[in-house]
């Protein structure tokens, strides 16, 4: 590849999705960890995500930040590994429909539900919470992939993100949801990098209030 590929993280935040993404993709990483409110705000970092937080990645000059967009970036690095389906294929808009249908609709809900400031259907790009919770719950129910016969960067944020939520209490464990995240969970790649982020996890304790990543 020839480019140094760095990874900022701290393992008590959504990083632990591009963890997991990085261990897919068996590609050569630095990891850089950041500490909420005090490395992850400094100057230094703030040059690489102005937004001082984590994940982001650096591939030699280019910096990467948002989770879906760090693994969508990620797959197309490792073509050989079919994390994505190929550019201009059927499969590749069934694959964009749910990245950005997780990172838009089902992130923006249930962090406004959480808040108590959940907006009018009409103006919000979500709409309403049934539909969301609906649509996300077609999507798995008797299957394994969301995109074609095997595994893809959709069923890894699919399923990072309904097994997140369903361990915070914010998605009822129905079974269709969790049935997928953990058939996907137990992947090698997954278990890998759930064992060094828990690693990482006791040497740097998390401090209530500061969880920005």
């Amino acid at each position: 590849m020839g480019k140094t590929l760095t990874f900022y993280t701290n393992p008590q935040s959504r990083a632990r999705i591009t963890r997991w993404m990085l261990e897919e993709t068996g590609l050569p990483y630095e990891e850089v960890v950041l500490e909420f409110g005090t490395t992850m705000k400094s100057p230094g970092y703030l040059a690489i995500n102005p937004m001082g937080k984590v994940p982001a990645i650096r591939h030699g000059d280019l910096v990467v930040t948002e989770n879906a967009a760090i693994c969508a970036y990620l797959a197309d690095l490792v073509p050989e590994k079919g994390l994505a389906p190929p550019p201009g294929s059927p499969e590749r808009g069934t694959y964009y429909r749910w990245l950005f249908f997780l990172a838009g609709p089902v992130e923006s809900l249930l962090t406004a539900r959480d808040a108590g400031a959940l907006a009018s259907p009409l103006s919000a790009g979500y709409g309403t919470e049934a539909d969301v919770l609906r649509t996300l719950e077609q999507a798995v129910a008797g299957r394994e992939h969301l995109v074609g016969d095997h595994f893809t960067t959709a069923d890894l944020l699919m399923a990072a993100f309904l097994g997140y939520y369903m361990m915070i209490g914010a998605l009822e464990k129905k079974p269709a949801f969790t049935a997928f995240a953990q058939l996907h969970a137990a992947r090698p790649a997954a278990l890998a990098a759930n064992a060094r982020d828990n690693e990482l996890a006791a040497a740097h304790p998390f401090r209530s209030g500061t969880q920005e990543g």
